[in-house]
């Protein structure tokens, strides 16, 4: 890339990121109370989110071949427990994905 080239990608990014941080202040007034469907997204969408993650964490996991799938067990567990010893998801995701890594990386 030249140097124009990567003047303009980093720009573009900039505002991406300051179009989808800035946009909801300026979509929804602080006067008005929120959308009952952007309150109902505030709260499905979480818990979407970590389902589509567990999937796609597990789609390739082979049970019959390897380790049988025991790291994503455990990492499993691991998220299980920190999810309802603390109900904090990014602690959750965060834990579950430290100990996979360490699994996979020392002990798998």
């Amino acid at each position: 890339m030249t140097l124009t080239q990567q003047i303009v990608t980093i720009s573009l990014c900039v505002i991406g990121t300051m179009a989808t941080r800035f946009l909801p202040f300026l979509v929804f007034s602080p006067k008005k109370s929120t959308p009952t469907y952007i309150q109902y997204l505030g709260k499905a969408l979480p818990a979407a989110i970590f389902g589509m993650l567990v999937v796609y964490s597990l789609k390739d996991t082979n049970i019959l071949s390897g380790s049988h799938g025991l790291p994503e067990c455990i990492a499993i567990a691991v998220v299980v427990a920190l999810h309802l010893w603390k109900r904090q998801m990014l602690l959750s995701i965060a834990g579950g994905t430290i100990c996979y890594m360490l699994l996979v990386q020392l002990i798998f």
